[in-house]
C-alpha cells in the first residue's frame, strides 16, 4: 500500500474476498527500488499461480516496470490478475485488455516526451536555457582566480567564501591557480 494509505484493512480484505491464500503488505512508497515484500511474493510464486494486486500501480509505478514485470511472470507460468482494474492476464481478454493499457501509457509517455522536446526547443529560439542556473557567475570565477592569485588563501577559503564546493571552483577553473598551478590545499 502507498504511505498516503491510512489503512491496508480495504485491500487486504478484497485480496481475501477472492481467496488469495498468501498475502504480502508493504507500507512503503512504490517509487523506491527496494521493495522486499514485493520481491518476496513474485518469488513466492509459481507456476499455474496467479499474483493478485488491488491497482496496478501497487506492483509497478511506471508502465515499462509493469510490461517487464507482466512479461516476467508470464515468462514462468503465471498470472496477473488486478482488482481495481479488473485486469486478469490468465484470460484471453485479459491479455488483450492488459496490453492495450500498456500500448496506450506507451503511447501518452511518447507525447509527453515529444511535447517536452517541443517546449524545449521552442524555449531555446526564443533565447531561453533550461538546466540549472551556474552556481558562478563570470564575476565571481574573476574574484575566485584573483584570491588563488596568493599562495596563502586556499582552495577552501575560497570555495567557502563564494559559497559554493570544492568540486564547483575545480569545474569553472581548470587551469587551476594562474592556468595550471595545483588548485590542492597546502598542508
Amino acid at each position: 500500500m502507498s504511505t498516503l494509505d491510512q489503512s491496508p484493512q480495504l485491500q487486504l480484505d478484497a485480496l481475501g474476498g477472492v481467496g488469495c491464500e498468501r498475502i504480502f503488505s508493504e507500507h512503503a512508497s512504490g517509487a523506491h527500488a527496494d521493495r522486499p515484500e514485493l520481491k518476496a511474493a513474485l518469488g513466492f510464486a509459481r507456476n499455474g499461480d496467479t499474483v493478485v494486486v488491488w491497482k496496478l500501480d501497487r506492483l509497478a509505478r511506471s508502465t515499462r516496470q509493469l510490461i517487464e514485470t507482466v512479461d516476467m511472470l508470464n515468462e514462468r507460468g503465471i498470472g496477473l490478475r488486478s482488482l481495481t482494474e479488473a485486469i486478469d492476464t490468465t484470460t484471453a481478454g485479459g491479455k488483450l485488455i492488459f496490453h492495450i493499457f500498456a500500448a496506450l501509457g506507451e503511447f501518452e509517455r511518447s507525447l509527453i516526451i515529444e511535447r517536452t522536446r517541443a517546449g524545449l526547443d521552442s524555449a531555446r529560439k526564443m533565447g531561453r536555457m533550461g538546466g540549472r542556473p551556474r552556481s558562478l557567475s563570470d564575476q565571481d570565477v574573476e574574484v575566485a582566480r584573483a584570491m588563488l592569485a596568493s599562495p596563502v588563501i586556499t582552495v577552501e577559503e575560497v570555495a567557502r567564501r563564494l559559497n559554493v564546493s570544492t568540486a564547483t571552483l575545480y569545474r569553472h577553473l581548470p587551469g587551476g591557480r594562474g592556468g595550471g598551478l595545483d588548485l590542492r590545499p597546502a598542508g
